[in-house]
């Protein structure tokens, strides 16, 4: 199954580029899903009608559904859910009060990728694209089956073991003086079969040959600067980035004064799109003279972005930033193939690499793990500059 991931920040246009490449993929023959996992769902307004948790046939071979987060949190965590829920009964809390504190931040997104996962598995569809939350920040929830592998496998599982063992014994005495049950196997399970379900998951979103992210951004500083960002955290959990679509551009037929300013602004800023974005493909989108909502509008758009091309291939296997790390140590690597060392400047300022080759810049927002950090030396190895952050002082 082909899985391409539409992200970038909210309101530059990524639902409507989404329901543009179902589209295409669907006219090309393709069983196309488009699955919305933002919490503020806007896919049924994109394609004018409808949609529910479940998926529901937009035109052949298209189909269109809006995640329910609560939905899927309680097939998943429920069992969980209920039972911290009645633990801050225990303690006081209010029943609506505690029933939110027992929902973790971060959860409902999580579980619109399971969700992706489970499509993936039941291989229904040849084509999943997913209009994913603003800038993919459920994707650094990746980092779970890192972190928390060697915890679950070498004391959560014996864990398990030992509450089976022990509940019987234990329960008659311990519910009377805390007022709340000991956890049943169902609630001990459910966090180890959740962390297998994103450990499944990261499988996917890590195989560059079936899974992209395509990045829309507009010609804006912030937009640009947020789309950066997100490329980093996706390179730092190896999740391939394969295109970016600049939409939102105004067209050379527009000659009023009003936009002039604009005009002159994207100018400027689609040539850093193109600057730090590169070598990955830019594909840009004018601004249209009415909004994408409904069929019409978004075969406009859809012959726009592929007019005789398959969406559903990998523009670009990325392979030109990775960071990678040891201990407590990273290495950010960047593919600058035939450029000598002597001609690269580097300057951190906050959360920003500043990358200066002769006459030509590149600013890289970094992700947090490596913003906090030094760089502690560089060098050419490979076609790869590779910059070593540490947060110790170089010796």
């Amino acid at each position: 199954m082909r899985v391409i991931l539409m992200t970038g920040k909210g309101g530059v246009g990524k639902t409507s580029v989404a329901a543009a490449t179902g589209l295409r993929c669907a006219e090309l023959g393709y069983k196309t899903l488009v699955l919305s996992t933002d919490p503020a769902h806007s896919l049924a307004d994109s394609f004018d009608l409808e949609l529910g948790h479940e998926p529901r046939q937009v035109r052949p071979n298209l189909w269109g559904a809006e995640l329910d987060a609560l939905m899927e949190l309680e097939g998943n965590w429920g069992s969980v859910k209920r039972y911290i829920t009645q633990v801050l009964q225990a303690r006081g809390l209010e029943g609506v009060q505690a029933e939110e504190l027992a929902i973790l931040p971060g959860m409902d997104e999580i579980f619109g990728l399971v969700r992706m996962k489970r499509h993936y598995d039941e291989g229904a569809y040849d084509v999943l694209i997913i209009d994913s939350a603003p800038t993919g920040t459920a994707l650094r929830l990746l980092s779970l089956p890192e972190v928390g592998g060697w915890y679950m496998r070498k004391f959560y599982k014996p864990l398990q073991g030992m509450s089976a063992a022990l509940r019987p014994i234990v329960e008659p005495i311990f519910r009377p003086i805390a007022g709340f049950s000991l956890p049943d196997k169902e609630v001990m399970d459910a966090p180890y079969e959740f962390y297998e379900k994103i450990e499944a998951l990261e499988k996917v979103l890590t195989d560059n040959t079936q899974t992209s992210v395509r990045l829309v951004t507009n010609p804006e500083k912030m937009v640009i600067k947020e789309s950066l960002r997100a490329h980093s955290y996706l390179s730092l959990y190896n999740v391939s980035t394969d295109l970016v679509i600049a939409n939102r551009i105004i067209p050379e037929t527009v000659t009023d004064p009003f936009f002039q300013h604009w005009k002159d602004n994207q100018k400027l800023y689609k040539q850093e799109i193109y600057e730090n974005f590169h070598p990955l493909p830019v594909k840009e989108v004018p601004l249209f003279s009415e909004e994408m909502c409904g069929l019409a509008a978004l075969e406009r758009l859809k012959e726009t972005l592929y007019p005789e091309e398959d969406p559903a291939q990998v523009y670009y296997k990325e392979n030109t930033i990775r960071v990678l790390q040891q201990d407590r140590n990273y290495s950010l690597e960047l593919y600058l193939p035939g450029v000598p060392k002597e001609q690269i400047q580097l300057n951190k300022t906050g959360d920003e690499l500043n990358i200066r080759i002769g006459n030509h810049r590149r600013n890289l927002v970094l992700p947090q793990a490596l913003a906090a950090l030094k760089p502690a030396g560089a060098k050419i190895e490979e076609d790869y500059l590779k910059i070593r952050f540490t947060d110790a002082i170089e010796v």
